[in-house]
C-alpha cells in the first residue's frame, strides 16, 4: 500500500503549524489555521487560557496523518473491491 494521502495530508498538518509559528501575530493566518486544525475546534473546550501551542501543533500534524490513513485504506479497500 502506497501512502501518497498519508504523506501529503501531514505535509499540510506540518505545513499549517509553520506558517501558524511563522505567522503568529497576522490575523488571516488564525484564521486558516484554527479552521483547518481538528484539535484547534475542540482545544478550548479542554482548556481555554493556557493553550500549549507546541502540543496543539503536534496534535493536528498528528490528525491530518490519521485522516490521510484512513484516505489510503479506503483507496486500498476500494480498488480491492473493484478487482
Amino acid at each position: 500500500m502506497r501512502y501518497t494521502a498519508t504523506l501529503f495530508c501531514t505535509a499540510l498538518g506540518a505545513a499549517l503549524c509553520l506558517m501558524h509559528y511563522i505567522g503568529h501575530d497576522s490575523e488571516p493566518i488564525y484564521l486558516i489555521f484554527y479552521a483547518l486544525s481538528v484539535p484547534a475546534w475542540f482545544y478550548p473546550f479542554f482548556s481555554y487560557t493556557n493553550v500549549n501551542a507546541a502540543l496543539l501543533y503536534v496534535l493536528t500534524i498528528a490528525s491530518w496523518a490519521l485522516i490521510g490513513y484512513v484516505v489510503d485504506r479506503f483507496t486500498v479497500r476500494r480498488r480491492t473491491r473493484s478487482h
